[in-house]
């Protein structure tokens, strides 16, 4: 199997293990919620990498659905290089803006990228799935890295998404109008691997079928009698009801046996076209075909938006935008239509303006009476609480000049905000120094020894005791008389 190799890659293919564990601090000031939970909808605030590792007591092997936009390396993004990897190549890295000029900007992009795909693996449920979006500048590198984290033959599509529905008059060689989607699930097991939603069929789809003999099964369309790969046993001919006969071209052969062809032309399932003397093809009726489907180019503004439309409706919801090229509501939604059913968690660990947050918030909508999806959405920069955690407060609460009557009337639902504390050094922990919380510091014990969900309404301080796993009572213990 191909690899890629970059600057780096052996000193952060096993950098997720030495990440710590940190503290999330819950904010009920920056919360929508009476009661701030890690159960509730989750906005945090802090390094994606240290947050996902400190979600991974109780999300690990939990989530369902993964979408992330991390930054396209375009060289014109500013982002900089901060994971703290025990290199002092990587050392010299860190804090050093990525600009088109930087001939390690793909090396650094790779390193920064590979970790968190490691721990977005664990987090995934059995039957998970991630969708990544990026653009052509480290497409190529992304798929050969993506094989190497989730396995090739875990690879689903790479969907092509219409971004910009104006050419740029002025591009130098070709307009940039797409970006791609790459999807990889945890694994292909009919049983246990991810199941696909079916799109609902268009109205467009639908009008190719027409009933042009008044066949009671209803609408029909027909379908080629030919097929390429040859078999000397189906290549015979056909007379047609006007007496024509008709052979299949050299190299080709009908798709079915004689006897078989008698069969269906007795079901009234081959037409001869309104003559009688056409070359014969197969009739798929309408009634017969699936409720949906996934095509892996979505070019239709209606079904999945484009950048401009985003804008607009950061627009409707802040005086200025604070993203030029934000994801639209509508593309993320078609997504998660795909990718999930309801009660399901979906985690965005590049979240930036919170448009998944709002995607799963319309869905939960539109579906009042299931049991709600949930969102996890981590943000790195300043703007996580008042742009991210905002966009969030606003649809719940409701725009008032909005058009449409969903977001004017308010999403409803509730968050969490949280922030990154300081890790839990066992090292301190182990001289009575720097003490997390009981409850923070039992989720980490309860996770390193199970790998099971920590459930804090099962501790009983009184007794030590902090949880229960499928094979073991799990009890916590401190000896306060070595504690100085």
């Amino acid at each position: 199997m191909p690899t890629i190799q970059f600057k780096g890659k052996s000193f952060v293919q096993n950098h997720h293990f030495g990440v710590k564990y940190h503290e999330l601090i819950p904010h009920h000031d920056k919360s929508h919620t009476e009661r701030v939970s890690l159960y509730d909808n989750l906005i945090i605030h802090g390094d994606n990498l240290k947050a996902l590792k400190a979600i991974l007591p109780t999300y690990s092997g939990k989530v369902k659905c993964i979408v992330i936009d991390p930054p396209y390396n375009t060289g014109n993004e500013k982002w900089m290089y901060n994971d703290n990897v025990n290199s002092p190549m990587m050392k010299d890295w860190i804090g050093k803006i990525v600009d088109k000029e930087d001939l390690t900007r793909h090396d650094k992009w790779l390193s920064m990228m590979m970790p968190r795909l490691k721990l977005l693996k664990d987090l995934r449920a059995e039957d998970g799935v991630i969708f990544v979006c990026i653009d052509d500048d480290e497409q190529h590198h992304l798929r050969i890295l993506l094989d190497d984290v989730f396995g090739p033959e875990n690879f689903i599509s790479n969907i092509v998404w219409q971004k910009k529905y104006s050419p740029q008059n002025d591009a130098k060689f070709f307009s940039d109008m797409h970006d791609h989607i790459l999807c990889y699930v945890k694994n292909t097991d009919e049983t246990l691997g991810w199941k696909r939603n079916l799109l609902p069929r268009t109205k467009e789809q639908n009008s190719r079928y027409k009933n042009r003999d008044n066949d009671p099964r209803g609408p029909w369309k027909s379908s080629d009698l030919l097929v390429k790969t040859y078999s000397k046993e189906y290549d015979y001919p056909i007379e047609t009801p006007s007496g024509r006969v008709v052979y299949p071209p050299a190299g080709r052969c009908w798709r079915t046996s004689k006897e078989r062809l008698q069969e269906m032309i007795a079901e009234n399932r081959i037409w001869f076209g309104e003559n009688g003397e056409n070359v014969p093809s197969i009739k798929r009726f309408l009634s017969e075909v699936q409720g949906g489907m996934v095509p892996s180019s979505w070019w239709s503004r209606e079904d999945a938006g484009d950048n401009q439309m985003a804008r607009n409706e950061l627009k409707e919801i802040f005086d200025s935008p604070p993203f030029e090229t934000p994801k639209p509501v509508s593309l993320i939604k078609r997504i998660l239509k795909i990718a999930t059913n309801p009660g399901d968690i979906v985690l965005d660990s590049f979240a930036g303006s919170g448009t998944t947050g709002q995607a799963v918030l319309e869905l939960n909508k539109e579906e009042p009476e299931k049991e709600p999806r949930r969102f996890i959405l981590v943000e790195l920069e300043h703007y996580a609480n008042e742009v991210t955690a905002e966009r969030i407060r606003r649809v719940i609460r409701g725009i008032p000049n909005s058009k449409k009557d969903y977001l004017k009337n308010g999403l409803g639902g509730t968050f969490s905000f949280f922030s990154l504390g300081e890790p839990i050094e066992m090292e301190a922990i182990l001289h009575g120094k720097s003490l997390p919380t009981y409850e923070d510091l039992a989720r980490y014990i309860f996770f390193t020894a199970t790998g099971e969900e920590f459930d804090p309404s099962s501790v009983d301080q009184k007794r030590n005791f902090i949880g229960e796993s499928n094979d073991y009572e799990v009890f916590y213990f401190i000896d306060q008389t070595w504690i100085t």
